[in-house]
């Protein structure tokens, strides 16, 4: 995939001070995002409440997916949810209520 770089997060001192707090990979992501201004994929809440903390956008799992709707890459969210639920994926039933709502499904 040309689109897709591997990249370290420059300030080790930042990943360092994350870690203490979330699981490394997660450090990694926060931090990488936080350098660069960009937004961050995570769904475990503590990671995206430190990621918020930062000031970092975050988004998750059913936010992407309900993007790719919206934009038409999807034809339908429900069976993505039911797929990840199906692969022990947890996803909140207000938050599954409310991503289907936006969804138009």
């Amino acid at each position: 995939m040309p689109w897709v770089t591997v990249e370290a997060p420059p300030n080790r001192a930042l990943v360092l001070a994350l870690e203490m707090v979330v699981d490394s990979g997660e450090a990694e992501a926060i931090a990488l995002a936080h350098e660069h201004s960009w937004r961050v994929i995570l769904d475990d809440r503590r990671a995206r409440a430190v990621a918020k903390r930062l000031g970092t956008p975050v988004i998750g799992t059913v936010g992407i997916l309900l993007r790719a709707k919206q934009s038409g890459v999807v034809p339908s969210i429900r069976p993505l949810l039911e797929a990840l639920e199906a692969n022990e994926f947890h996803i909140g039933k207000g938050l599954r209520e409310e991503a289907l709502r936006l969804a138009g499904e």
